[in-house]
């Protein structure tokens, strides 16, 4: 990729950036000064400024807010900035009467509400009219946000009470009418008063404004240029510029859409322009960006809902995302050498590449900040806290060069492009609590975990496949928190009850599984909008990612079966099972790919047998993996041999 300077012109927006917000920012706002743009950057404003009071438990008018009080008034302000932001219909530019209105009458109610957040908790307190419309703006926002499929999951789970009794067998739950289903689901904390706006209003706010700070003060482009300064010149440096970028990006964005528009823009031409066909171009920025939201420190929206489902502090959630995503990520970048290799491919010219010593005297702000960011969540706990205080030290850093520095343009700047994540996230967030309260109060999720335990016959592996089954299903819609939340409250307990399996391990199961239906056909979103930028077959584009991302298929059934690849309980089998899923891997990339790292090309006939002894021999099971092993080491001295008459040099 062209990079002739190694910083942006003072003073200029760095062009990342601005790409990035551009190409994620799907909503109708306009001109950074446009009327719309303005009302919306004041109303995040204020939502940012209560969220920052109720969190630091500064007082408003004399009183700390209660947490009814500010969960009313978060749902409000950022219910009113989506209906100014989210256009009603695709490519619609213009803001509308009926959409003035809609977010005037959510933001009404929602603060009426909020007046009387003691007497909802005290005295019951409730007005269903103004529930049932706040309940109809809330399916709308759905509808916007995640398409007529995320509407007909909210709407029908969400109706389900009404008619629970009806259901046979497992499915059938207590039936409620519809204007106690309305307070339940709107005034109770099963559900809008309940966890789903604890994630968003609470848990994850700062993380949000986190990733608007650095997006917005040049770390997309900083780990885009940081990318190419250490992998650009290697064979195939683009696919692993875009391995790495996308891992970073993804990490703070949290979203994988975001993530391929951001980056994908950037490094799939690139990687078509030294010899990737599309589909592969796509296939790889679409694999990359997925692993990206279970990467560490940061990860997505689901990764805080599993801390709060299961009740333990995000330092652990996240110290038990490193390995798999190691590995998944050092798979994939496996796989692109491994292509490159046979096919010849080549690496950047060094002329065109950044300096690396320039960009991390450039970029050392940004990682820094991680820096303190991790340390603030593992050492400090400071849990929730450490993003607000990590934005205080970024903005405080940025002062430090004057084309990062938070000029009084680049604050609206900011303020716009982190609105447009909290917004877009709460958005989808907000009315998933619908589902979570009728699942809660029909009390049909004992009944399906009963229910599946009878299915599986008391068999953990057939209930473990009949839940990866319903993730790919429900995943498939682009419901992966839906799928989460649904699967953590019926699956989860029953594999954890028959198996005996580690809480932490099945939950992490759940989401990825949940996660990787974005990149599986025949609805892979992810893939299909990598495609779209390519200028790839969308199904072509979907079973070539599926290919790639084979290693993040299976490591959850590792980690599922051997907790201490997500650092729970006994840690010493790492010290024999790590070194043999590295080998596995290895393997099946290379059978895979048809070229063995440091060894050479790969007969078309040896190419299965090898990939099925990798993962035999990483499978974490003494007999699979000493038979996987005494197959793999045959085969490995076929491929050695027939190297030393046809060999690719390996870098």
């Amino acid at each position: 990729m062209p990079h002739t300077p190694d910083h942006p012109a003072q003073g200029a927006e760095p062009q990342a950036s601005r790409d990035s917000a551009q190409q994620s920012e799907v909503t109708r706002l306009g001109e950074a000064f446009s009327v719309r743009s303005i009302v919306f950057v004041v109303l995040c404003a204020c939502g940012l400024a209560m969220g920052l009071a109720y969190a630091f438990g500064i007082p408003i008018a004399g009183n700390r807010l209660l947490e009814g009080q500010y969960y009313w008034v978060f749902i409000g302000i950022f219910s009113a900035a989506a209906f100014i932001a989210l256009p009603a219909v695709k490519g619609q530019t213009a803001l509308p009467i009926y959409d003035i209105v809609a977010a005037a009458a959510a933001l009404g109610i929602s603060l009426w509400f909020s007046t009387h957040a003691w007497d909802i908790v005290q005295a019951g307190w409730v007005n269903i009219p103004a529930g049932i419309v706040l309940w109809l703006l809330m399916l709308e926002m759905a509808r916007r946000s995640g398409g007529i499929p995320f509407l007909l999951v909210v709407l029908l789970l969400g109706l389900y009470p009404i008619i629970a009794d009806r259901f046979p067998g497992l499915l059938m739950g207590i039936p409620y009418d519809f204007d106690r289903m309305i307070e339940a689901h709107v005034f109770r904390t099963e559900g809008m008063m309940g966890i789903t706006t604890k994630i968003v209003a609470e848990i994850i706010l700062g993380f949000l404004v986190f990733a608007g700070v650095l997006i917005a003060t040049g770390a997309g482009e900083f780990f885009i240029d940081l990318a190419n300064a250490g992998f650009g010149k290697y064979r195939g440096g683009p696919a692993k510029v875009s391995i790495v970028a996308s891992g970073f990006f993804g990490s703070l964005s949290g979203s994988i859409f975001s993530n391929i528009a951001g980056t994908g823009s950037i490094t799939i031409p690139t990687m078509k322009k030294v010899g990737y066909p599309p589909h592969y171009a796509g296939a790889i920025e679409a694999c990359a960006s997925t692993g990206g939201v279970v990467m560490p420190p940061v990860m997505g929206a689901i990764a805080f809902v599993m801390a709060i489902t299961i009740g333990v502090d995000y330092a652990t959630v996240m110290v038990a995302a490193i390995l798999p995503s190691l590995l998944f990520y050092f798979g994939l970048m496996l796989q692109v050498d491994a292509y490159a290799a046979r096919k010849g491919l080549t690496g950047m010219a060094a002329e065109t590449l950044p300096s690396a010593r320039k960009v991390l005297l450039r970029g050392w702000p940004f990682l820094s900040v991680l820096v303190f960011l991790v340390w603030g969540l593992l050492y400090m706990r400071w849990e929730y806290y450490a993003p607000w205080y990590a934005c205080g030290l970024m903005i405080a850093l940025s002062f430090l060069r004057k084309d990062t520095m938070m000029t009084p343009r680049r604050l609206y700047d900011t303020l716009r492009q982190i609105g447009v994540l909290v917004t877009q996230t709460a958005a989808i967030i907000l009315p998933i609590a619908f589902v979570v309260s009728a699942l809660t109060i029909t009390g049909v999720t004992g009944s399906v975990t009963s229910g599946l335990v009878a299915l599986g016959g008391d068999n953990v592996f057939l209930i473990i496949a009949l839940g990866v089954l319903a993730c790919f299903i429900m995943g498939m819609a682009g419901l992966a928190i839906v799928a989460y939340i649904f699967l953590a409250v019926t699956l989860a307990p029953a594999i954890i009850r028959i198996g005996g399996l580690n809480e932490v391990a099945v939950h992490f199961f759940i989401i990825y599984y949940a996660m990787l239906s974005v990149i599986t056909p025949p609805v892979g979103a992810a893939a299909f909008l990598a495609a779209t930028i390519a200028g790839a077959k969308p199904m072509r584009t979907s079973f070539t990612a599926v290919r790639l991302g084979v290693v993040i298929y299976f490591v959850p059934l590792f980690f599922l079966f051997q907790p201490a690849l997500v650092f729970q309980g006994d840690l010493t089998p790492l010290i024999y099972v790590l070194p043999s899923i590295i080998a596995g891997i290895i393997l099946l990339s290379g059978g895979l790919e048809g070229y063995l790292l440091g060894i050479g090309l790969v007969r078309p006939v040896l190419r299965l047998p090898l990939a099925a002894a990798g993962f035999a021999f990483s499978f974490p099971g003494l007999m699979t993996t000493l038979i996987g092993g005494a197959v793999s080491a045959a085969l490995v001295a076929l491929i050695w041999l027939d190297s030393r008459r046809n060999s690719v040099p390996a870098e």
